[in-house]
This record gives C-alpha cells, structure tokens and sequence, in this order.
C-alpha cells in the first residue's frame, strides 16, 4: 500500500523505476515549455503582434496608388521583419500582388504561399491569386486546382462565386467542358446574383453546348 511506503523507500523506487524517471521528466518539460510558451505570448508576440499591425500601411497606400515599385521598396522590409506576425503577413500578401503588376507571377507565387493569416477572406485570396499566376502562365490545370480549393474553402457570396468562374474559364481552356458546365451551373443554383451579374448563363450555355458535340 503506498500508505506504508516511507519517504526514502519511495526515492529508491524512483531511483530504480526507469520509467517513473522518464514520464516525470516529459511531465516536467511539458510544463516548462508551456510556462515558455505563455509567457513568449504575454511579452513577446503580442506586442510585436501589435506592433506590426500598423507597419504596413504605408506599403499598402503605395500600392492602391499604383505605385509599385515604391510599394514593393516599402513593404519588403516589413514582411522579412515581421514575418509570422499579422502585419508582416499582410505585407507579404500585398508585396506578392504587386509581384503580379510587374508579371513577375514566379516570384509572387513564392510569396503567396507563405503568406499564414487567420482571416479567412485574405487566406482565400491568397489562394486565388495563387491561381491567378498559374493562369497568366498559362498553367490551367494548376490553377483550375487553387481556384477551387479558394472557391471550396469559404462559401460565401463574395469570393465563392468569383473563383468558381475563374476555375470553370480554366477548365473549358482544358477542354473540360463538363466541368466548366457544372462550375457555372453550381453559380446560377447558388448565387443568383452574381450569376445575374455576370451573365453567368451565357458561359453555361457555352460549355454545356460544347459538351453535346
């Protein structure tokens, strides 16, 4: 019975208990690594979380306002500064989509697919302009494929249908027009305005007459 145990019978049980030894020593290394973890949150990452949030702005004005290599001067440093953080990521989104205005789709593509947010509208969007570059390279079938999962991630009325257009595009240049019939389809069954819009139902009939030949 453990009651009976004495306390130096105990130090000798531990002594010789390879594996007591060993779970108090994964016990105890858990405990230190979430103390470090808490307290790199508490003074470390947040205020530098904080701090970056208002780095990129500057970057960003320089972008909407077309000018951008001045964009891309301004925001490289922020991003390789602030790198993991909310506004090192948002610069390196911005910077990659400015790659794109100089059809450097390369170079924006290894941005983009480091860019890590947790808003979900900037983490489709990365994906989309992932699919942006592959088909301005003329790259459909990689880019129908991150069209899609942009078009999957979030179904919403704002980014949903948009991608889904642009993967149904990409696959009558692939010359799946089923695909591309059922994209459009899926459009006009589920958002109707857009499909209104953008007159979705010619791009239907298009694709679906193609798969009737």
């Amino acid at each position: 019975m453990l009651e009976n145990i004495t306390g130096e019978e105990l130090k000798n049980q531990f002594k010789t208990n390879k594996k007591l030894r060993l779970i108090t020593l994964i016990v105890g290394s858990a405990a230190l690594l979430a103390l470090g973890y808490f307290i790199y949150l508490q003074f470390v990452w947040t205020p530098k979380n904080e701090e970056s949030k208002g780095k990129y702005w500057s970057g960003l004005n320089l972008a909407v306002t077309d000018s951008t290599d001045a964009a891309l001067e301004s925001l490289k440093p922020i991003k390789d500064k602030y790198n993991g953080y909310i506004g090192g990521e948002i610069a390196q989104f911005v910077y990659a989509r400015q790659l794109m205005s100089k059809s450097e789709f390369k170079k924006a593509l290894q941005e983009l697919e480091d860019v890590s947010v947790e808003d979900t509208y900037v983490k489709v969007m990365a994906i989309g302009l992932q699919g942006d570059c592959y088909s301005d390279m003329e790259q459909y079938d990689s880019a129908f494929e991150k069209y899609m999962e942009a078009a999957e991630m979030q179904e919403n009325d704002l980014t949903a249908p948009i991608y889904l257009k642009k993967a149904g595009l990409c696959a009558e240049a692939l010359n799946n027009f089923d695909i591309a019939s059922t994209n459009y389809k899926t459009i006009m069954d589920n958002y109707a305005d857009f499909a209104r819009e953008n007159q979705i139902e010619r791009y239907y009939a298009r694709a679906n007459n193609k798969t009737t030949k």
